[in-house]
């Protein structure tokens, strides 16, 4: 198992919404997937970077052939391991394909190392999203659990994921997130998910690790402190980069400024490790209707970063990597993200910068080393 300690170590978050899946042929035309947005997205204001196209054409991440030419790619540039998002609402997968066909299947990602984070949101049934009053998460992508179904989570995770030899470890404990750490938290009750990890930790301790590191994403300021309460190891984010409720064009480099000010307050407010993540930029507006002029004050028409770019990325890292192995026993930090190309963060090369976001990791995790 790739158990990394003592030393700096890179993920990149990735997203499996690049192939055909039932469940979208269900709403969308036989074979739809995300591409259609990405390479379709109309321009909202002068200037604007869409669409933004991948360097080397779109590709179906079902395909080995596909996880095959990613891996490649993110070692030669210094990514170390990836975090695949893992749909999962009590038993029932979605968009599963590009884990298990594509980077596990033969002739994949091979040996490449790789944990999980549980997306334990729904993907969206419609794209793009249409303009409505409602709640901007539908009620019907909730996913919410118990004590009975985490452990059977647990256990089809550990059958078929954490007992495989690349998956990544931090001191013989296999790292796990949780996307929506607040909504998990809020539905369970401290207790209750205090009870859940636990009972996590101790079947794992029985199948011979040291336990399951546990890892909450996108930890609310409100709940800070619960978070340790509850059993969890450590905090990080998946895209912290705008402010949600700030002003429709934000400005990159002085968001980065903002949020790498912001890592130590996560840390000493949980009392737990944190792990600096960091975003080439931000733009979802692919993911939404065209309504002319009008500007939904929403996700995923705003808010928009502007003005990204990749030294401003590399700067951004920098800090990132200066952070966490400063203050952590186990030095990570992740990017958000390697593919999320509909929202508009990914490291893979586009037709704008060409290989300049994986060009910014190779060279600031050479400096750091």
């Amino acid at each position: 198992m790739s158990n990394l300690i003592n030393r700096l170590a890179i993920g990149a978050y990735v997203y499996p919404g690049w192939h055909a899946c039932p469940e979208r042929d269900r709403n969308f035309p036989h074979g739809w997937c995300e591409w259609d947005l990405v390479l379709n997205a109309p321009s909202r204001f002068a200037e604007h970077n869409q669409p933004r196209i991948p360097l080397y054409g779109p590709y179906d991440d079902s395909l080995p052939s596909t996880s095959q030419k990613q891996v490649c790619l993110a070692r030669e540039y210094g990514i170390d391991f990836f975090v695949h998002g893992f749909f999962w609402s009590r038993g029932k997968r979605v968009l599963g394909a590009a884990l298990d066909n594509g980077f596990l299947g033969k002739g994949g990602g091979g040996d490449f190392p790789f944990s999980l984070m549980w997306a334990n949101r729904m993907p969206r049934g419609v794209l793009p999203v249409r303009h409505d009053h409602g709640p901007e998460i539908d009620p019907g992508r909730l996913v919410y659990t118990d004590p009975d179904d985490f452990m059977e989570l647990i256990q089809y995770l550990e059958e078929r994921y954490f007992s495989r030899t690349n998956y990544f470890l931090i001191d013989n404990m296999p790292l796990f997130s949780i996307f929506d750490s607040a909504f998990f938290l809020r539905q369970l009750g401290v207790d209750l998910a205090c009870k859940a990890i636990k009972r996590a930790k101790e079947y794992l301790v029985r199948k011979g690790y040291r336990g399951l590191h546990i890892m909450a994403i996108n930890p609310p300021v409100t709940m800070i402190m619960e978070f340790k309460r509850a059993g969890f190891d450590s905090l990080s984010h998946y895209v912290w980069l705008p402010e949600w409720k700030g002003g429709y064009l934000q400005d990159y480099g002085e968001l980065t400024g903002i949020r790498s000010g912001e890592w130590n307050y996560f840390a000493e407010g949980s009392n737990l490790a944190y792990y600096p993540s960091v975003s080439p930029g931000w733009d979802a507006s692919p993911r939404g209707e065209l309504h002319g002029n009008q500007k939904p004050f929403r996700y995923p028409w705003w808010p928009i970063v502007v003005n990204e770019h990749p030294e401003l990325f590399s700067g951004f890292l920098r800090k990132a990597i200066h952070y966490t192995m400063r203050n952590n026993t186990t030095p990570l930090c992740f990017i958000a993200s390697w593919n999320e190309w509909s929202e508009g963060h990914y490291l893979e090369p586009d037709a704008r910068f060409g290989t300049a976001w994986l060009e910014a990791v190779r060279k600031e995790k050479h400096n750091a080393i």
